[in-house]
């Protein structure tokens, strides 16, 4: 059974869509497993609930409850993970990484595929152009989520 990576990053898409309608950042992520179904999935929710924890990689891991193990386990995401996301990557040896876009931030990318984690980019268009509309309107927001003063 060939996986649909692109369907997959839709379910992150909605999630980031959803974020940037709470007026909130747009990232959103989904975790699925190795047969493609959906075991959670979340957004970038640091504004919304004043919590600079709540990335979208890691509401999607919490909304997927406890797994056995997540090394047959793919998180997809609209954005490279930040270096906190990819922490929680590597922490629980997830797989898979599928990455709808790294033009606006490469995050830890390189460093996951040298610890062993499949990373594949789509450099999305449409991931690409929803993140740089927001950082253009709300660069201080971006920055602030990202660690930059």
């Amino acid at each position: 059974m060939k996986l649909d990576y692109g369907e997959m990053l839709r379910v992150a898409l909605e999630e980031a869509r959803r974020g940037l309608a709470e007026g909130g950042i747009p990232i959103g992520a989904a975790l699925f497993d190795n047969k493609g179904n959906l075991l959670g999935r979340g957004h970038n929710r640091r504004i919304q609930e004043n919590d600079p924890s709540v990335h979208g990689e890691t509401d999607a891991f919490r909304k997927a409850g406890r797994q056995r193990t997540y090394a047959d386990k793919i998180m997809v995401t609209t954005l490279a993970p930040c270096w906190y996301c990819s922490g929680l990557i590597k922490q629980f040896n997830i797989g898979t990484v599928i990455v709808g876009e790294s033009v606006n931030f490469s995050g830890g990318i390189e460093w996951l595929r040298e610890n062993g984690i499949k990373v594949i980019d789509m450099h999305s268009e449409e991931c690409i152009s929803l993140l740089a509309d927001y950082i253009r309107g709300h660069p201080e927001i971006w920055n602030e989520d990202i660690g930059v003063e």
